[in-house]
């Protein structure tokens, strides 16, 4: 059962049972000129857990910022969102689940929000049962996102539509995806 308890004056007082109703919504922020405050769009960075992983052809794809193999860097103003990406094979999945429990431990630089793990596919085809069954234990902690075979991204053409397998992830990055 969930519950929460309610603070008095001289500490906790009852438990309640139930959701419990939040504070009061806040006004839409105002900007300078008496209109609402527009957001931009979410910002990210690709974070490769081994050489090859494909960052930047994702960010060159979906947008965002490639940081390569390193850590991004909030306090210099690259965001601090992150997608961790891998290739299917063996070494990359080793990669990413190294990762992983550097975030598990809380290793990871202060600041970084890890939002979802990317696997972008090593060959093309179905993967072997073995690999298959290690990206199941990823998904067991985290968010997965999987980019397939792209024959013309390997001879550097971006320019072609993603696949449609990818619309998940553009919906995560914000980028346009055309069915």
């Amino acid at each position: 059962m969930q519950g929460s308890t309610r603070q008095g004056v001289d500490g906790p007082g009852i438990w309640i049972r139930g959701p419990v109703a939040g504070p009061e919504p806040s006004p839409a922020p105002v900007g300078a000129s008496g209109g609402p405050v527009l957001v931009g769009a979410r910002r990210f960075a690709w974070v490769a857990t081994h050489g090859g992983a494909g960052t930047s052809t994702l960010a060159a794809v979906f947008g965002g910022h490639d940081t390569g193999r390193n850590w991004p860097r909030p306090e210099q103003g690259e965001p601090g969102s992150v997608l961790l990406v891998g290739r299917t094979h063996a070494t990359g999945l080793d990669a990413v689940a190294h990762t992983l429990d550097t975030f598990r431990r809380g290793d990871a630089p202060p600041g970084l929000d890890l939002d979802a793990v990317v696997l972008v596919a090593d060959a093309p085809g179905r993967l072997p049962r073995q690999l298959a069954q290690r990206i199941k234990v990823i998904e067991s902690s985290i968010d997965v996102y999987r980019v397939p075979w792209v024959p013309a991204w390997r001879i550097g053409d971006l320019t072609v539509e993603a696949p449609r397998e990818t619309a998940a992830l553009a919906r995560l990055t914000g980028a346009a995806y055309h069915p």
